[in-house]
């Protein structure tokens, strides 16, 4: 009898291990180029700020972004949530934008955190504050789809 329970869980095992493997099979490793698109959007994002391009902006965001940041007031202890949409974001990029942050102080780093099939994440650290990105391939481009952002400590007195 305890033979045969284990000759079962070992068949089990073996066709759950089969079943992972196909799985893990038919899924299309990331590619240089979707890095390279990845990291481009990034890019056309944080440099179409600093310089005031709003092109740059609108190719690097998906027409229904949602941009947000958690403020607490300080006084109650209360969260809320701030947020921008792409076309607030495309307008503030074109009536300036970063252009008053001095090129010695545009920092623009970024870094992919994780890539898988179509939905990226990327952390970009810009001059006063750190941006999360959630990317996505739509329609054969990476686009930028959501942003939580944080504010560096001491920014807001700058």
């Amino acid at each position: 009898m305890l033979r045969r329970y284990l000759f079962a869980a070992l068949a089990l095992a073996a066709t759950l291990h089969g079943t992972r493997s196909t799985a893990c099979a038919q899924t299309a490793a990331p590619t240089a180029s979707d890095s390279a698109g990845i990291r481009q959007a990034a890019l056309d994002y944080i440099e179409g700020w600093y310089s005031g391009d709003a092109e740059r902006m609108t190719r690097a965001l998906h027409p229904e972004l949602a941009k947000r940041i958690v403020r607490t007031d300080p006084q109650t202890g209360q969260s809320r949530l701030g947020q921008q949409s792409a076309m607030t974001l495309v307008e503030g990029t074109r009536r300036g934008g970063g252009r008053d942050t001095p090129p010695a102080r545009q920092q623009k780093d970024v870094t992919i955190l994780d890539l898988y099939q179509n939905a990226a994440s990327a952390r970009v650290v810009a001059s006063d504050w750190i941006d999360y990105l959630h990317l996505a391939k739509w329609n054969g481009r990476w686009v930028i789809v959501n942003v939580l952002w944080e504010m560096k400590p001491g920014a807001a007195a700058r």
